[in-house]
This record gives C-alpha cells, structure tokens and sequence, in this order.
C-alpha cells in the first residue's frame, strides 16, 4: 500500500507543473489555479487508478473540470471587480520571451482576450492552441462530442482573432522597444514617452479598489503619457518614491517592468508592439492580491509544443 500511495504522489508531482500551467490560463490567477490544482490532487488520490492508463491525460482531465467551475464562479465576481480586471502577474523564463509562439501563449493580452470567452470556449481554445491537445482527447475531457468540441473551438478563435491581432515581432525586436519604453518610464521622461507611444495606445491599470489606478482604461499617446508621468516619481501603495526600486524582469513571456518595496511586489508593466514597433498597449497589475507570485519569485512553466 504504501508503494502505492508513493507512486501516486511521485505521478502526480511530475505533472504538478502541467497542471498549473493548465489552471492558470484558465483561471488568470496564481492562487486560483494553486487551489484548483490541490483540488485536483484531493480527486487523484481518492480515485480508482487502477484502471487509469494515461495518467497525464487524467489529472489534465479533472484539472481542467475543476478550472471550469471555479471560473464559471469567479465571473459573476469579476463583474463588480473596481476598474479593469487584469490576470495576476507570473515571471517567466528569458527564453519564452524570444519564442512568439509561447509567449503569446502567456501574455497578458491574450489572457485578458480569454476573459471574454465562454468557459466551454476557453477551455478549448486553452487545451488545443495553448497545449496542442487533439479534439478528440479534448471532447473526451470534456465530456462533449467531437463536432460540438470543434464548433467552440472554431468560435474561440475567431474571437480571439478579431479581439488579439497578432504582430509576430522577433524577440530581440520587441526586447529593444521595450527597453526604449522602460527607460523612458524610469527616467519619468515625457518627451520620450510621446515617440514611443503609437497614437491610439491603451493603459490598462489593475488596483482592484486597494491602490490608486485608473477605474477606466486610458486611451491615447497624450493622456497616457500624463498618466505615466504623474505617477512616475510619485508616493504609490504607500511607498515613498526614495523606497522604489524598479528593474526588468520577464512577465507573462514579455520583457517587463517591476516596482518593488521595501518589502513587497508594488506593481508589475507589461507591452504589448504595434506593427511599427510602437507600444500599442501597457498593463499595469497593483492590486497587492494579485502580485504574491512576483514576491514568491515563481516562474510560470511554458511548455513547447
């Protein structure tokens, strides 16, 4: 008995990482997706495994259940969210960042995108185009037929597409005109800001009601680099600015910005190039809730397909 029990806590461990990074593009948050994966642990210990032949496929299953419900939860409590909702916030290796592919697997404008969709739709998407799983393991999963699978596969990206056009810049390209950006942003220089900025740019800012943030996206190269130059050298979450410390870091598979206390996580930027390597779209995350990830120093697993 007791091999036994060994052997299933060294299976499940092996896939542990899979399974997080299954929840979590399901759900956007760390603690969620932590929680959905004990959950899944709890199910995979008290089952039959007897006859389990795949036992990757399995926890991917009740995983992936398990996601669904919590998120058909957690979207009626995002609805009363204060401001915009943002996903929390998870470092990454340097190397997603230079795979477009997995990066935008991860990014904070897909998962923002995936927000939109219906839980069914979501997870498919997820499973085939996150994780390249066959629709009809997926069906299996599930428990749908094949053909309704593919139908909500079909949706899934088509409004994806429509919401995430895509500008496959190369890593050492988008890497560049970040850094230009977060310069600027470190140096509280305007100016700059401005010639980076593509006209149309959008801030996002996630303080959840706990720290000052704009309750509405902000939308513009002017406005936005008002914004930016008014809270650059600024107290923030009740940080004087003497006791910031910002430094680069990679987040949800983009080079990013963190801003860091004295003892905590204050905020984390994401970007997101236009087609003239313009930044197009920023992602500010300060709700503290959402940023013990980064204070954890946890990396997100990206798996190749």
């Amino acid at each position: 008995m007791a091999g036994t029990v060994r052997a299933a806590d060294e299976t499940f461990e092996e896939h542990r990482g899979l399974l997080f990074a299954v929840a979590y593009r399901m759900l956007g948050t760390a603690a969620d997706s932590e929680d959905a994966v004990q959950d899944a642990w709890l199910r995979w210990s008290a089952a039959d495994r007897s006859d389990v032949r795949d036992p990757r496929g399995y926890l991917v299953r009740i995983t992936t259940n398990i996601a669904l419900d919590r998120l058909r939860g957690a979207r009626a409590r995002r609805e009363t969210y204060v401001g915009p909702w943002l996903p929390e916030p998870m470092l990454t290796a340097p190397d997603v960042a230079d795979d477009a592919e997995r990066a935008e697997s991860v990014s904070m404008a897909l998962l923002v995108v995936l927000e939109t969709l219906s839980p069914l739709e979501r997870a498919v998407f997820v499973l085939k185009e996150a994780f390249g799983y066959p629709y009809a393991e997926i069906a299996a999963a599930l428990d749908r037929s094949e053909a309704s699978v593919r139908q909500l596969g079909t949706r899934a990206r088509r409004h994806v597409a429509a919401r995430r056009p895509r500008f496959a810049a190369a890593g050492a390209e988008r890497r560049a005109a970040t850094d230009r950006f977060l310069d600027a942003v470190m140096g509280g220089d305007v100016n700059r800001l401005m010639e980076i900025l593509a006209p149309d740019v959008t801030l996002w800012t996630d303080g959840g009601g706990k720290v000052r943030a704009a309750l509405r996206p902000i939308v513009g190269a002017e406005r936005v680099a008002r914004f930016i130059g008014a809270v650059a050298g600024a107290p923030y979450a009740g940080v004087a600015a003497a006791d910031m410390r910002m430094r680069r870091a990679d987040v949800n598979g983009r080079p990013g910005l963190v801003i860091e206390g004295p003892e905590r996580t204050i905020s984390a930027v994401t970007v997101e190039l236009d087609e003239a390597g313009r930044v197009e779209a920023i992602h500010m995350v300060s709700n503290p809730d959402k940023l013990g990830a980064l204070d954890a120093g946890r990396e997100l697993a990206v798996p190749r397909l």
